[in-house]
């Protein structure tokens, strides 16, 4: 009990952490590129902060309106306990592949009613597409996780990493690991998939009337996602040595998940942004040609 309190503790600080310095990696690699001086690492950090202490303008959402920013960023802290960071997930026990599936797609859904809650035109805009979004790449995200699971006969992230340790690297599981990384860019809401939120377009879509704590908890999660659709990719899919020590294996995921952020932001920095029909195409090819194909190589046990 004590062990698992102190696991979900330390996920749960990593996550909120370390998310806001990610996407300030990011903002520096795309500044760099951009031969911009750019925000310092600690800009997120800062803006999150400033946010916190703005008045929150409420339009006539009501309930929904107040209520989604924290049911967004409950659901991804609850999917953070799911997540294994090197050490096993806090809540293993409680929950497998789906439920982290579940978690992260009520984030989703938190933005959609928040949206749809405010009134206002672009934000419909906005939450339309993050639903399109959603439909075109969780089922990318879910046929990747639902191969690792045939390949090692368990639906939770434990048991899945202890598959890949007893087989070893297999064909299945580095077609369903390159599926996952095809779509983790749209999975963090980054360039070119940044198309819910377009602030050129329909300026932040889903998060035109927000100002306040709302956006601060809206922006936490988004950045949060990065670390935990990461530690996944790194732990499932990347056959990554295991020491024994939970301090090595932290250190040794969150290298990899460093390595995640840096491809990430160069990728969101030399990009421009596609259109919706653009976005939805790619994803049905990527599931099509190489999420299913990777399922198919593992029921065959290859």
């Amino acid at each position: 009990m004590v062990q698992t309190f102190g696991l979900a503790i330390l996920n749960l600080a990593l996550v909120a952490g370390l998310a806001p310095l990610a996407e300030g990696v990011t903002r520096r690699i795309r500044a760099i590129v951009h031969s911009r001086k750019g925000p310092p690492l600690i800009q997120p950090y800062l803006d999150l902060l400033k946010l916190l202490g703005k008045e929150d303008l409420v339009p006539e959402g009501g309930f929904l309106w107040r209520a989604a920013p924290a049911l967004c960023l409950g659901a991804v802290l609850m999917a953070a306990l799911l997540t294994p960071m090197g050490p096993p997930p806090p809540l293993a026990f409680a929950g497998d592949a789906i439920v982290f599936l579940y978690f992260m797609g009520l984030a989703g859904v938190a933005v959609m009613l928040g949206a749809f809650a405010s009134g206002n035109p672009y934000a419909y805009v906005g939450a339309s597409r993050e639903m399109m979004m959603m439909l075109s790449v969780e089922p990318v995200a879910a046929i990747a996780l639902v191969t690792a699971a045939v390949k090692a006969g368990a639906l939770t992230f434990p048991g899945m990493i202890a598959g890949y340790e007893a087989s070893g690297p297999s064909v299945s599981m580095v077609v369903a690991g390159i599926a996952f990384l095809l779509a983790l860019q749209a999975l963090v809401g980054k360039l070119p998939f940044d198309i819910s939120e377009a602030e050129q377009e329909i300026m932040e879509g889903p998060y035109i009337e927000r100002s306040g704590p709302g956006l601060a908890l809206f922006k936490l999660a988004s950045y949060a996602k990065l670390i935990i659709y990461g530690s996944v990719l790194v732990q499932v899919f990347a056959p990554l040595p295991r020491f024994g020590l939970w301090i090595a294996d932290l250190a040794l995921n969150l290298v990899g998940v460093g390595i995640l952020v840096l491809v990430v932001g160069f990728i969101n920095a030399v990009n421009p942004r596609l259109r919706i029909d653009q976005s939805m195409s790619y994803f049905a090819r990527v599931v099509v040609f190489v999420a299913i194909a990777g399922l198919v190589f593992a029921s065959i046990g290859a």
